[in-house]
């Protein structure tokens, strides 16, 4: 079962790949979404075996490398951890597919777009079911290749070629971080198993185990786009939304923070590997949180919400609250496949429009689209009793209960950034459905809801972002829950749950939902009734400076193009007139035969056929072989093995005298 589980993807792919054309559009559909019906299906069973029955499953294949230092096997590890992906990762999927067979019936070449999609899947499944480094390297580097075909699946839009060329480099620079932890790692251990690696974690050198472990955060923060390595994730809104919700939701932003989960047996034992997680977590937050204010693209405000989310995760992992981490993440993965799925619903029903100032009024037309997206946006904003609220608060709380420096700026920066996102997640609200009508007429008499088909996904994301929360809060952070307990490691100082569920006051836990009420009605008031406020502080020179700052992304893309790229182009230029055009071309193979052949002419010109030439060549070359044979002699130098240096040109300037003479006898 386990094994077919993570075989149905592959299944899916290929058929929809190599039969797509004997298959036809419907029947690739029916096809791919009966193999991720049926991997959903198993990973349920999959959660109760291993999770809720705490019974660990391995799976051991045929090995793949056996070296002698190095042995890898195809093994996979199913314990809490993975299985509580694997459901998350498989749902989302299979509702994707779902929604997709609908979304995309226009596009011809539906069977390619199934077949990725499932390839994507898959790798992120062994990404997460690898039981070593070098299987979840591959479903790492499998997921790089699949985000890059999904983002550039409209290849003939310049966008879509620059958004995907741009994602696949900056995830090489995390994958570049990854390959060299990989090779510290089994330097220090001898050992890229899990098993072997952990058991020897607390006897490792510390600043060896801290290398490692900012390694690996480095590579988390390239896929999980991180302040630094983000700029891409704004980009891949270029590829299909079906796409969006897939790769924000539940796969390939997902895979650094997992990556940072399935190493917690080695980041408890490197400190300052995880005041720098706490610190990028906190400041990608608030920065992605500032940057999604001003944005007026639909699915770029739920990207930026994305990359703001993601900050939260790694808050999560930075305080060692590793099951507060995998339990947002999980939530996280429903109420944003909600959010970008219905964004798809507005871009299809208004001719793909995806400003929000030339919509409005929507909520007379999609009303449906409208309540689940409300839930979503809810859920984001962490309002109390909703799926988001139950792990997004308690990971403030948790920075509080910690009673650190660190902690304390997790909890005041991460309640700022609630705050940042409930305002700009009504202001989608309001400008999308709730303010005056601002596209055409026309638009607005074909807008109209989906087919049902596109509608139950939603519905069945949308109830999971309201209820799951609730539901599964004991088994994920209840306090005495041991289901994590054989996956996810915590030394005893660090556990900060009974503290955060009992010592804080009612003030420090009521803070963050206040403030998220009072940015909402902040926004509603600005966009209903103030709307002159903006028009004020637009005029005001403060207004003007924060706009820029805050619209220019904190300029990082502007640094980047200037420094980086700029640089690397004129490199590049100076690279290919200087060597490509130039010492290239001389040396290499094009360069030497040019030489030759331009000596032989030389030498050809010398054969004139006059033997006046000919005594001449030979006088000169007599004298030069008489002087090379008795120079040692009238030099004094010893003869010795460094003599031949004056033979060897001599047997030469022989040969081309004997060749002369008999050039002139003939």
């Amino acid at each position: 079962m386990y094994l077919l589980l993570i075989a149905m993807p592959l299944l899916g792919a290929t058929l929809a790949g190599l039969l797509g054309r004997k298959l036809g559009a419907h029947g690739t559909q029916v096809v791919t979404c009966i193999c991720m019906a049926t991997t959903a299906l198993l990973s349920a069973i999959a959660f109760y075996e291993v999770a809720l029955c705490n019974s660990s499953v391995t799976v051991q294949l045929p090995s793949w490398l056996d070296t002698g230092l190095l042995a890898v096997d195809w093994s996979l590890a199913f314990d809490a951890l993975s299985v509580s992906m694997l459901l998350a990762v498989t749902f989302v999927s299979s509702m994707v597919h779902v929604y997709s067979c609908s979304y995309m019936a226009a596009d011809p070449h539906q069977q390619r777009f199934m077949s990725y999609l499932s390839m994507f899947t898959f790798f992120m499944l062994v990404l997460i079911a690898g039981n070593n480094y070098i299987v979840l390297f591959l479903g790492w580097e499998g997921i790089g290749v699949s985000s890059y075909l999904l983002i550039n699946f409209w290849f003939t839009r310049v966008q879509a070629n620059k958004a995907a060329i741009q994602a696949m480099t900056v995830n090489r620079v995390g994958d570049m971080f990854l390959s060299i932890a990989f090779f510290v790692l089994f330097w220090t251990t001898g050992s890229l198993d899990y098993a072997s690696v952990f058991a020897v974690a607390p006897f490792i050198n510390e600043a060896a185990l801290t290398a490692i472990c900012l390694l690996f955060l480095m590579a988390a923060m390239g896929k999980s786009a991180q302040l630094g390595l983000h700029t891409w994730l704004p980009s891949a809104m270029e590829g299909p939304t079906p796409v969006s919700a897939l790769i924000h939701a539940a796969t390939l932003v997902t895979a650094g923070v997992y990556l940072l989960l399935r190493s917690s047996p080695m980041l408890e034992y490197a400190p300052t590997a995880l005041l720098a997680v706490t610190w990028v977590g906190a400041i990608t937050a608030f920065f992605a949180a500032t940057t999604g204010l001003l944005q007026n693209d639909v699915k770029r405000v739920i990207a930026y919400s994305t990359c703001s989310q993601m900050g939260y995760l790694f808050m999560a992992v930075g305080l060692s609250q590793y099951s507060v981490a995998l339990f947002h993440l999980v939530n996280h993965a429903f109420f944003k496949a909600v959010l970008f799925l219905a964004a798809g619903g507005v871009l299809h029903s208004m001719s793909d429009q995806q400003d929000m100032r030339r919509l409005g009024g929507l909520v007379n037309v999609l009303p449906f689209t409208y309540v689940v997206m409300l839930a979503g946006s809810l859920s984001l904003m962490a309002v109390p009793y909703l799926t988001g609220f139950y792990s997004k608060d308690l990971i403030l709380e948790s920075g509080y209960a910690a009673f650190s420096f660190s902690g304390h700026v997790v909890y005041w920066l991460g309640t700022v950034t609630a705050m940042l996102t409930s305002f700009y997640s009504f202001r989608l609200i309001s400008m999308t459905f709730l303010t005056t009508a601002n596209a055409a007429k026309t638009q607005y008499e074909k807008a109209h809801e989906q087919d049902l088909l596109t509608m139950l996904p939603l519905l069945l994301l949308a109830m999971l972002s309201i209820v799951y929360g609730y539901i599964a809060k004991d088994a994920f952070v209840g306090v005495g829950s041991d289901m994590l307990a054989s996956s996810l490691f915590m030394l005893p100082s660090n556990v900060t749950l009974v503290e955060a569920e009992f010592a804080l006051s009612t003030a420090i836990k009521l803070l963050p939902a206040i403030g998220t009420v009072f940015a909402a009605a902040f926004a509603l008031l600005l966009y209903h009734q103030q709307a002159s406020f903006t028009v004020l502080m637009s005029q005001h020179w403060l207004g003007q400076r924060m706009y820029a700052f805050l619209n220019s992304k904190w300029y990082i893309d502007a640094v980047y193009n200037k420094l980086i790229i700029s640089k690397s182009l004129q490199l590049g230029l100076v690279t290919a007139n200087v060597l490509d055009r130039g010492v290239i071309e001389l040396l290499g193979p094009a360069g030497v035969t040019h030489s030759l052949h331009n000596a032989s002419n030389s030498l050809a010109k010398l054969d004139t056929g006059v033997v006046t030439h000919y005594a001449l060549y030979m006088t000169i070359s007599l004298a030069l072989l008489v002087l090379l044979l008795f120079l040692p002699v009238f030099s004094g130098v010893a003869m010795h093995d460094s003599t031949w240096l004056f033979y060897v040109p001599a047997g030469l300037i022989a040969v081309v005298y004997c060749h002369s003479v008999n050039t002139a006898q003939l």
